[in-house]
């Protein structure tokens, strides 16, 4: 009997209905004596509370560290390079050639003629000149200039002073946090590619413009004259631009928001009023008279003498007698000889200087900036939730009678306050999002 008690109180502790099917209904609650329903009156929950706190958190600040770097700067050198070329030099040939002239053969005969000349004769003279110059003449005077300046006055006057003093007020209010998360989303893109073939073309290139020597009427001269093209052939490229998708995943942000409970520190204003002394500097005005010596440059006239030469030409006829050789000319035959001229090429060495650019590397020194990690300490405030241990008791205690089970229990089934029909909470973890 004691191990049937024992065994109807476990059950009707725990609300086991699974054992009461198992057992035909036999460990019901209707079958629960009083005894055991004032046993079990009381029962323990959890409560789920929710608290703030303030967890130390490390957050990573990256500051800007300016630092000096050496980098290497290519710079380009000419040189001068001597090289050795060849030109065509046409140079000029002379051949013998005999060819039958008439020389004039000239007889001088003199003869003479009176003419007359006019000759000067030069005479040196002299004529007064009057000027006028300026002369400077300096005098030393002095006149008064007035100013006003500034004196400063000090003087103490009570100044009020109101300063405001800010006051600390705690309070708790709900703040609405809204942070990002990265959502993947594929798009697609257009991208140019470009392809292209070779293409064979033929150009035609004129030929250059040479010299040529040419005989003529007027003797040998150098004409210009232009060589035959010549035809060249080359390969071209022929670009082309094809269009192509390509899909890419790129993450989106996505904002997420979130009530949480945050303590608030605000600071209310006050004003407070003091006296300070404070020093007042006041500029008075005061005329100040000073004599400042200068100079007056007045120009005085004078007047100079001066003699100045000059000559007089006159001219004075002569006779004179000269002998005027006449010439008479007469035809003579004779055979000479004389060279002709013919052109010959040859290529004549000669040295020319060229720039020749070379790559000097030099090292440079430049600032530069990078940002550098720090650690910083930080309180921020952290929502968790506690389960809290709560004792819960029925308001009526089974007795031992008819009276007591029906005041007690109404339906004659002592299940209110526990069992299935009241189960106990179970604490739900809040969701992070």
């Amino acid at each position: 009997m004691n191990c049937r008690f024992i065994f109807f109180l476990i059950v009707c502790t725990f609300g086991l209905r699974t054992v009461d099917a198992g057992l035909c209904g036999i460990p019901s609650y209707r079958a629960c004596p009083p005894q055991a329903c004032a046993t079990a009156s009381c029962y323990t929950t959890c409560k789920v509370v929710t608290e703030t706190c303030y967890q130390t958190v490390c957050e990573t600040v990256y500051e800007p560290l300016e630092y000096t770097c050496q980098r290497t700067v290519y710079e380009n050198v000419y040189e001068d390079v001597q090289q050795t070329c060849y030109r065509t030099v046409t140079e000029t040939a002379y051949r013998d050639e005999q060819y039958t002239v008439c020389r004039p053969v000239t007889e001088t005969v003199v003869r003479k003629e009176n003419y007359c000349v006019q000759r000067p004769v030069v005479e040196t003279r002299y004529r007064t000149c009057n000027y006028t110059v300026q002369r400077p003449v300096w005098e030393e005077q002095t006149r008064e200039c007035r100013y006003t300046i500034q004196q400063p006055v000090c003087e103490t006057v009570q100044q009020e002073c109101r300063q405001t003093v800010m006051k600390c007020v705690s309070e708790t209010v709900n703040q609405e946090r809204c942070y990002t998360v990265m959502r993947p989303e594929t798009r697609t893109r257009c991208v140019q590619r470009t392809v292209g073939q070779w293409v064979t073309r033929s150009e035609c290139i004129p030929g250059a413009v040479t010299q040529r020597l040419v005989f003529g009427p007027m003797g040998p001269q150098f004409c210009p004259v232009q060589c035959p093209p010549r035809t060249v052939t080359r390969r071209v490229w022929c670009p082309q631009v094809v269009q192509q998708q390509i899909p890419y995943t790129v993450l989106v942000p996505q904002v997420v928001k979130q009530n949480c409970p945050v303590q608030v520190t605000r600071y209310v204003p006050e004003v407070v009023v003091r006296k300070v002394p404070v020093t007042v500097t006041k500029m008075v005005c005061r005329e100040v008279v000073q004599k400042i010596p200068y100079k007056v440059c007045r120009m005085t006239t004078e007047t100079k003498t001066e003699r100045i030469p000059y000559q007089v030409c006159q001219m004075v006829t002569e006779q004179r007698v000269r002998e005027i050789p006449c010439t008479v000319t007469k035809m003579v035959t004779e055979t000479q000889t004389r060279k002709v001229p013919y052109c010959t090429t040859k290529k004549m060495p000669y040295t020319s200087t060229r720039k020749v650019c070379r790559v000097v590397p030099r090292e440079v020194s430049t600032k530069a900036t990078r940002l550098v990690a720090r650690q910083v300490m930080k309180k921020v405030p952290v929502t968790r939730s506690v389960l809290v241990p709560e004792t819960i008791c029925c308001s009526g205690v089974c007795g031992t009678g008819s009276a007591a089970v029906s005041a007690s229990c109404p339906s004659g089934d002592c299940r209110t306050g526990y069992g299935p029909a009241r189960q106990t909470p179970i604490p739900q973890p809040e969701s992070q999002d």
